[in-house]
């Protein structure tokens, strides 16, 4: 096993065996980002508040009651048995590294990471918006708007490109890494904590990119329950039902602890007081793991189509490109088969217009050729899963882009509110006066009433936040034009750069500094670097990686994250991509084990 590194720090991996390539996989990652991955599966655990206090318990009850932890562990165990090995070799090198793990940890990383990036926290709010302004207003804030996502990916001939937009954390959510041994060679992205590269990756002869479908997977139940003598029972579509429910107990720092009760009716975990979570990974104990080694043997399309057909979530739109030329789209996941209602709000567990069908909804596959862009928008490949996409404005932006011949690196900045400009600082803060008065807008009031949820969904539900990122929405649903709202005339204000600064997510106690970052972009730009008009001007999400993978010749293609490779801020490489990153300038990746720099394993 044998460890090599780039100038910026980036892991190249060799070694004889598959399963001995997991192990160093997972001690490279122990060594680079041991803090991080221990928070992430304390996250997934319901432990946090052993490490942080207090302000860890609002998740620990919701990861608790939403059983992430359990269902890890049952996707793990109905794994096929080399995948299984495989996970705990990784484990076992992540231990090796010093950092506690399970190997069934990845899985529980991976949902507890994922779990609130799909649908259902949209239908806590709109079952606000039905209850508080009326089901007309509910499509104000689910029309087709910057606000939906940012994620672009895109093909020309010969090369796939594109841009992941998450919460930009820090340390950011994906490694950069490349494993190597006999059966393979990929370079590529992978989350934190968990082996092999999912999302983006480039095997030599053949690339795979994705972005978000949009896909509406996770349902909501409002359910009735009544304790008796025996128990806890549900109200089920055909009368009162028995209920799973167990107490545990959360351990905080400083001394004390938490009960949570813990309840999981037939339709899924309990994660409110009135509200189950029902979703294709819990009802069939299957995370997609299974997809991950195939990905990594992958070296044609049909490869990477192959080995994706036992994804699960999120709901992705794939692209893929090999040598020979072809290129192929796909869908992947799982959505199920039920009513309509299910995709916008709550609904009743006792009434069967409500149930799940046996079936899922089947995947897209189709082969394509010359430019295609996926952008988060509504697709021909992709309207059957959702009901929430993105504007067409990015998509359309980078074909025109392509068209005029403007190279990759070039569209992911592409912008007309750039960091240096006064214009673009006087537009923002026009947008920020209308959204701010509209928080006092009379039709609008109901909307600050408590919505009645756990308070782990106030990040989903803040209704400041909701008008300023749906703000074309709601002046359309209340028949205002913004000169009206906010007159004519933009306010005063400097460069847009000098307000909209880098604020990243923090990993819990890391107070180490970064260079202030002013930064362009807006939601509806390819620069997708938003913020929330009439709440804040700081920017805390975009892009969490930026690539451009050569298909012919690997040796010609570029990556960059956020920060950097290490998640220590001691390391020369924790944020030594960050100017790169905030100009557009992307790193190379280097193929040729002579240049870089063998690090001794200890």
């Amino acid at each position: 096993m044998r460890v090599f590194r780039d100038g910026y720090g980036v892991p190249h991996l060799r070694a004889d065996s598959v399963d001995e390539l997991a192990f160093l996989q997972g001690r490279v990652t122990a060594a680079d980002r041991g803090d991080q991955i221990s928070v992430e599966r304390r996250r997934s655990e319901g432990l946090l508040s052993e490490m942080i206090g207090p302000a860890g318990l609002g998740w620990d009850r919701f990861a608790r009651r939403a059983r992430i932890d359990d269902t890890a562990r049952r996707c793990f165990a109905n794994l096929e048995p080399r995948t299984r090995e495989w996970l705990r070799a990784y484990a076992e090198g992540v231990r090796a590294g010093g950092v506690a793990w399970h190997p069934w940890s990845s899985l529980g990383v991976f949902l507890a990471r994922h779990i609130m990036f799909a649908s259902f926290p949209a239908k806590l709010w709109n079952s606000h918006v039905e209850r508080t302004l009326g089901p007309h207003a509910v499509g104000w804030f689910t029309a087709e708007s910057a606000a939906s996502s940012g994620s672009n990916a895109w093909t020309v001939p010969g090369e796939i490109a594109g841009d992941p937009h998450r919460l930009i954390e820090l340390p950011g959510v994906y490694q950069q890494v490349r494993l190597a041994c006999p059966q393979f060679d990929v370079a590529g992205l992978t989350f934190a904590g968990v082996p092999g590269v999912q999302h983006f990756g480039h095997a030599g002869g053949v690339a795979w990119a994705v972005t978000n479908a949009m896909a509406d997977y996770q349902d909501l139940f409002v359910e009735e329950l009544r304790r008796t003598a025996t128990g806890v029972e549900a109200r089920g579509p055909h009368g009162w039902e028995p209920v799973g429910v167990h107490t545990e107990t959360i351990p905080v720092r400083g001394g004390g602890s938490e009960l949570v009760e813990v309840i999981e009716t037939a339709r899924g975990p309990m994660i409110d007081d009135t509200l189950s979570l029902r979703t294709p990974t819990r009802v069939e104990s299957d995370l997609g793991f299974s997809a991950l080694l195939p990905l990594l043997h992958a070296s044609t399309v049909d490869d990477v189509a192959a080995a994706l057909e036992r994804w699960a979530e999120p709901v992705n739109s794939v692209l893929t490109a090999d040598t020979t030329g072809r290129v192929v789209q796909l869908t992947v996941g799982r959505v199920p088969v039920r009513d309509e209602r299910n995709r916008r709000v709550p609904v009743p567990a006792w009434d069967q217009t409500y149930a799940w069908q046996r079936d899922y909804l089947p995947m897209t596959r189709v082969e394509v050729t010359g430019n295609v862009v996926n952008a988060n928008d509504r697709r021909p490949d992709t309207e059957a899963y959702g009901n929430a996409f993105a504007s067409k404005a990015r998509a359309d932006r980078i074909r025109e882009l392509i068209a005029a011949g403007v190279p990759s690196p070039r569209i992911h900045m592409d912008t007309p509110m750039p960091a240096d400009s006064v214009e673009a600082g006087r537009r923002a803060a026009w947008r920020f006066e209308i959204a701010r008065r509209l928080h006092e807008h009379p039709t609008l009031k109901p909307l600050m009433q408590p919505h009645g949820f756990d308070p782990i969904f106030d990040g989903w539900t803040e209704p400041r936040a909701k008008i300023g990122g749906y703000l074309d929405g709601v002046l359309a649903g209340l028949g205002l034009t913004a000169e009206g709202v906010a007159g004519p005339d933009p306010v005063e204000s400097g460069t847009w750069g000098s307000r909209h600064r880098l604020e990243p997510v923090r990993l819990p106690g890391l107070t180490a500094a970064i260079p202030r970052t002013e930064l362009g972009g807006e939601r509806d730009s390819v620069l997708c670097l938003s913020s929330i008009p009439g709440v804040t001007d700081l920017c805390s999400r975009g892009p969490v990686a930026r690539y451009v993978w050569d298909i012919a010749d690997r040796q010609r293609s570029r990556w960059i994250v956020p920060f950097g490779a290490s998640g220590d801020p001691a390391s020369p490489h924790f944020a030594d991509q960050l100017p790169l990153w905030a100009s557009g300038e992307l790193i190379p990746l280097v193929t040729d084990w002579s240049e870089l720099i063998e690090e001794p394993l200890v």
